[in-house]
């Protein structure tokens, strides 16, 4: 194994699906359901205690939508009949990690994956899109060891590469071929196709860590399946997210940030990247206000216990307006 796939393994910068894993067995095996049962009305109650109950309530009703009561049909499963074999695990860990809170005789649909579409009935996601009609999709923070990654950045702005980068995966995402054929080769371009399976083979670049990446002042976000997985980290550095205006969003609210406050707006054709980048290249305060702004965003996602208030109170949301008592 080469030195640069070493370096990638043990210092990328992504979270641990080890560690992720093992706390994940951990709790499910040595920790009671019963447990956190028990502790689910006190812990709801606490948010009479918080002094910024409005935000908190303000984001459960961004992430769950549901107004009127819509009662599930035959097809949801109970709480009791949800079980790790037959779902992917990191979606059954991180769903379950809240939802065994509640009384097992209730009843809810989960739809996981990259889901890009609003389901018929109210249903837990871990993406949506942007758009009005999306109340059936409710979301839950899933696949988070993979989505939800922040780092330290040491590199000021200004003392970073004037160039764009972008690896990722091209195949079977038609956003991200139409940004290649239209800026590969470029200079001010440093971008490339990651999988194992490269539609041009003069694409084919190797992995970077994302550490690797803070060398750049610009930093692609390009949807693939659903949201660009890259954003959190991105917004957490010192250098600025470019992307069009994102189409789906997940637990992050992809779809509440501001284009040119918290990331770096280009036209959907990518035709513009220049002139945008160039823009901020010649005028490093206003890049650095957008990057003050992206950190903003990201810090309201890193206090664990208001986490952890937030997805309970959308599951009761949930449960109560789909004609369940919880």
């Amino acid at each position: 194994m080469g030195r640069k796939r070493l370096k990638y393994l043990f210092h990328s910068g992504k979270n641990s699906k080890l560690a992720y894993y093992g706390k994940s067995f951990l709790s499910l095996f040595l920790l009671p359901d019963a447990c956190f049962r028990l502790q689910r009305r006190r812990l709801l109650r606490t948010l009479e205690e918080q002094t910024d109950k409005e935000y908190i309530l303000s984001r459960v009703d961004y992430y769950c939508k549901l107004i009127e009561k819509t009662p599930l049909s035959v097809e949801a499963k109970q709480i009791a009949h949800f079980h790790r074999k037959g779902h992917r695990s990191v979606y059954f860990f991180d769903s379950y990690e809240y939802i065994r809170y509640f009384p097992i005789r209730l009843r809810w649909l989960f739809a996981f994956g990259d889901i890009t579409e609003v389901p018929v009935e109210p249903a837990i996601v871990k993406s949506r899109p942007v758009i009005d009609a999306n109340e059936n999709s409710v979301l839950l923070n899933m696949d988070k060891v993979r989505h939800f990654v922040f780092l330290k950045d040491p590199i000021p702005f200004t003392e970073k590469c004037n160039k764009v980068i972008f690896r990722g995966e091209i195949d079977g995402k038609p956003g991200r071929i139409r940004f290649m054929k239209r800026w590969f080769g470029d200079p001010v371009c440093d971008v490339g196709d990651v999988g194992r399976k490269p539609i041009c083979l003069d694409w084919k670049a190797e992995m970077l860590t994302l550490y690797e990446h803070l060398n750049y002042k610009f930093i692609m976000a390009l949807e693939g399946n659903d949201v660009a997985s890259n954003l959190k980290w991105v917004m957490s550095s010192n250098s600025l997210a470019v992307m069009p205006r994102p189409s789906f969003e997940t637990w992050f609210m992809e779809g509440k940030l501001i284009p040119n406050y918290h990331y770096v707006e280009i036209k959907p054709d990518y035709s513009d990247l220049k002139e945008q980048i160039n823009y901020y290249i010649k005028h490093p305060d206003e890049a650095q206000e957008i990057i003050r702004h992206a950190h903003e965003w990201v810090k309201q996602f890193q206090n664990k216990k208001r986490e952890r208030l937030i997805s309970l109170l959308v599951l009761e949301k949930y449960f109560r307006l789909t004609g369940q008592d919880s």
